[in-house]
């Protein structure tokens, strides 16, 4: 991972930055809160993360890679638990007070400190292999709808589609262990428009007329998310003539995709002449971020994804945690697209939304 010195800030954010972006998009506490005194939307948001525990103690006691991983498993479960209680007692506590990125970030520090690398890893090798075999027929689905807007609609919808896969949700964590996730299915049974936040019409009406030079596409989870969900709608950017730079993960967290599984599902993805399904990738750039968690704050990227985006003028943040819960008010000297799937009741609530609800925010930067 890089070191501190080496992050620096997303060159596309609104400047001052300080004056324009917080990486958090709900607010846990307010200025006149008590700072010893845990917020009741603190507290609702450590039960969230306390609730995802089991399945993350579950994933870490099958980790073939560590030793005695179900006694470390059981420490994690522990320690996180006490970390968890500590920051009710005393939301100060442990660099808090906390946000989405503070939890996250404890989580994963417990998990290294005990040797898990990526507890994930078996199951997103196992779903990259499934999307891979399924991508062609998602991209001829997609090829045989001849009118570019409806052809569109279709794209993001199989966005919204991949990006259920995601075993940071609890709820999601059980469906999916309990029968899998047909993807297709996934597609047709989306919560009807219009969606909670809903600019895809907007966003339709530029699509047909305009087309960026060159786009950057934060990506989320491994499997049907990024394969089935995200590369399609990159090859049909690609198609339009736009070069596109895919940002990854650069340490495992969860089943987001990384930067070195990206570049392998990717050269699997190509046929012998290096396209994709007949479109040229000569103009598709893969990223390592920088980033080592589902969330990200924008103020801290790789030197190299800042140097690729700085002439970007299209920024695609996608999936809940980068995309609504850090990002969703995130403001950019070039237009942007947040997409992603509500998958926690607090993040529907908040929205006034439903559970499963999607967010398809399009700002356009005028001049």
């Amino acid at each position: 991972m890089e070191s501190d010195s080496e992050m620096v800030a997303f060159p596309l954010l609104t400047t001052p930055i300080e004056s324009n972006y917080r990486a958090c998009t709900i607010p846990y506490r307010f200025p006149s809160d008590n700072p010893r005194k845990a917020t009741p939307t603190e507290i609702a948001w450590i039960d969230l993360f306390r609730n995802s525990i089991p399945s993350f103690k579950k994933r870490a006691e099958s980790d073939t890679t560590v030793a005695d991983a179900p006694a470390k498993a059981e420490k994690f479960a522990k320690r996180y638990a006490e970390i968890l209680d500590d920051l009710k007692k005393d939301p100060e506590s442990h660099g808090g007070p906390p946000d989405c990125i503070l939890l996250c970030r404890l989580r994963e520090q417990v998990l290294r400190e005990l040797g898990f690398r990526d507890i994930f890893k078996k199951v997103k090798d196992e779903e990259n292999a499934k999307a891979i075999s399924l991508f062609l027929d998602v991209v001829r689905l997609n090829d045989s709808i001849e009118e570019g807007g409806k052809r569109l609609e279709n794209l993001v919808r199989g966005i919204f589609a991949g990006n259920i896969f995601d075993l940071g949700s609890a709820q999601l964590a059980e469906v999916f262990s309990r029968d899998g996730m047909s993807f297709l299915a996934s597609c047709q049974n989306l919560v009807p428009r219009p969606w909670v936040i809903d600019d895809l019409d907007t966003f339709k009406a530029k699509w047909i007329k305009k087309s960026w030079k060159k786009a950057v596409i934060f990506v989320d989870n491994s499997g049907a998310d990024v394969i089935l969900g995200i590369m399609p709608f990159a090859r049909e950017l690609l198609r339009h003539g736009t070069q596109v730079v895919l940002a990854a993960n650069d340490l495992p967290s969860i089943n987001d995709v990384t930067y070195p599984e990206l570049v392998e599902i990717i050269s699997k993805l190509k046929d012998e002449d290096g396209k994709l399904v007949g479109v040229d990738t000569s103009n598709l750039l893969i990223a390592n971020s920088g980033n080592d968690l589902p969330v990200i704050d924008l103020t801290r990227v790789s030197q190299e994804l800042a140097y690729l985006a700085s002439d970007a003028d299209l920024v695609i943040l996608e999936g809940m945690g980068r995309g609504i819960e850090t990002n969703l008010y995130a403001q950019f000297k070039c237009d942007s697209l947040k997409i992603g799937m509500v998958k926690h009741p607090e993040v529907a609530q908040f929205l006034g939304g439903r559970l499963y609800d999607c967010v398809f925010k399009y700002n356009e930067v005028l001049g």
